[in-house]
């Protein structure tokens, strides 16, 4: 049961729009382009997969927004899946948030962030030892052996520094939050809008890149497979759309706002993505893209200058501090909403009186995440889980048809644009992605599945807990 009323509905729609364009927006773009080409060998594939991933998260968009009108509430998708399948099946959703999605996003974000900031300050380089730890390991015997170390950088102290800050700003209250979310989109859109005009308008590119593949290679994949493949990518680089659904309980009038924020919001990174990728095969062919990790730096140099470069990784840094604030205040909103179920840290659903925030579930947040960026581990933690991301979309969309069923009687503010073909579509072509990615990535796939399942313990602690306080009630 929500009581959102310990919160405060302080995002207007263009706050909506823009937390789930900057959340979207991060490091992926700026990424994904050498994987794409490789696996889509043609100028027009590499641009349409763009097109027709963009369009596949629209339908999912549709069914949310029908969803999110009706249970305007802090958590968005974690109440979805509460209420057409039950307690369990929202336990795992959020479990697979707070163990690995949101932290391990935020984690890569800020050293995304580090990583680039340094490029602009040698003085920040990220890979610049601060101190070590050695770590030593007693055997048999009380003998002694050093067993390795453990280091500190000075990119792990900056990514640290912009969690903490994020969090901190974010538990001073809504609004701030929002303000910052705010500046850092905007730049961004500035940002992105000078590469992109200024490319096409006088750098030095060719529009005969457009009509030259990929050459032949014994290591391409087919194309089915690799269309499958490529999708990952640019699902990876999309995702973050889900997270104004996270914080539906603080949007005013959400039952207008709510639906508008996802189409609007997801059109507006659509075009912004679209343009993005036509400028970097405007500067390189195919071949430049297939080759080159940092390929938004290497376009620049290739239009402009070298020292371009470094205007593309405060860039990149920008949009990586850019993409983190709109998870740090989404995701805490989830453990919150699971908190008021009883089914975890009862603590994390406590809101500060004075700023109306969560602010155990954003420390607990903050935590972790620092935790991950000290591992390393977080980018591998991300792709295990990003193919179960992409599965409980698919699961949540099927939800619809579920709620018809359930509650036909229910106000829906909003209808699922071209319902039932539309959420049907979306759940036929995401269920052929997964079975694809199953196949062409078994080990990660495997890990996803095991992380979640591993929340099952956890849940069966939290429901015993909370049926022993409901019968010592009674």
């Amino acid at each position: 049961m929500s009581t959102d009323n310990k919160l405060i509905r302080g995002l207007s729609l263009t706050d909506s729009i823009l937390l789930l364009a900057g959340g979207i927006i991060g490091s992926g773009i700026f990424l994904t382009a050498k994987d794409i080409a490789f696996n889509t060998r043609s100028p027009l594939l590499f641009l349409s997969i763009w097109a027709v991933g963009i369009v596949i998260t629209m339908l999912a968009c549709f069914a949310f927004a029908e969803m999110g009108a009706m249970f305007p509430h802090a958590g968005g998708q974690y109440v979805f899946v509460r209420e057409a399948y039950g307690e369990f099946a929202a336990f795992l959703y959020g479990w697979m948030i707070f163990t690995v999605s949101v932290a391990g996003t935020v984690a890569a974000l800020g050293a995304g962030f580090a990583e680039y900031l340094g490029k602009i300050f040698p003085a920040l380089a990220a890979d610049r030892a601060v101190f070590s730890l050695p770590v030593y390991v007693w055997t048999v015997g009380h003998r002694v052996h050093e067993l390795g170390g453990f280091t500190v950088t000075r990119g792990h102290l900056v990514a640290m520094s912009a969690i903490v800050v994020q969090t901190l700003i974010n538990i001073f209250g809504v609004r701030p939050g929002a303000k910052l979310q705010n500046i850092a989109t905007w730049a961004k859109f500035a940002a992105i809008g000078a590469f992109v005009i200024l490319g096409l308008a006088v750098g030095k590119g060719s529009w005969g890149h457009y009509s030259v593949p990929l050459a032949p290679s014994a290591d391409a994949p087919s194309l089915v497979t690799g269309i499958g493949v490529a999708l990952i990518a640019v699902f990876w680089a999309l995702d973050g759309w889900v997270y104004i659904t996270w914080s539906a309980g603080e949007v005013k009038d959400p039952q207008r706002n709510l639906p508008r924020a996802l189409i609007l919001g997801l059109s507006i990174v659509g075009v912004t993505y679209l343009a993005i990728n036509a400028v970097y095969l405007y500067a390189l062919p195919m071949s430049g893209i297939a080759s080159e990790a940092a390929v938004a730096q290497a376009a620049a140099a290739s239009m402009f200058s070298a020292g371009a470069g470094r205007w593309l990784a405060l860039l990149i840094s920008v949009s990586c501090l850019g993409a983190m604030a709109p998870c740090i205040m989404s995701g805490a909103r989830v453990y919150y909403a699971m908190a008021e179920d009883r089914i975890f840290f009862r603590s994390l659903a406590k809101v500060s009186p004075r700023w109306r925030t969560p602010v155990a579930s954003l420390i607990v947040q903050g935590i972790w995440s620092v935790a991950l960026v000290l591992s390393g581990r977080y980018d591998q933690l991300f792709t295990y889980v990003m193919f179960m991301m992409v599965l409980s979309y698919m699961v949540t969309v099927g939800a619809v048809f579920v709620l018809r069923r359930k509650m036909p009687d229910a106000p829906r503010p909003y209808r699922c644009t071209g319902y039932p073909w539309s959420p049907l579509l979306y759940i036929v072509l995401a269920g052929i992605w997964a079975v694809n990615a199953v196949k062409e990535k078994p080990t990660e796939t495997t890990y996803g599945i095991l992380i979640v399942l591993l929340g099952v313990p956890f849940y069966l602690y939290w429901w015993t807990q909370k049926r022993k306080t409901r019968n010592t009630a009674t």
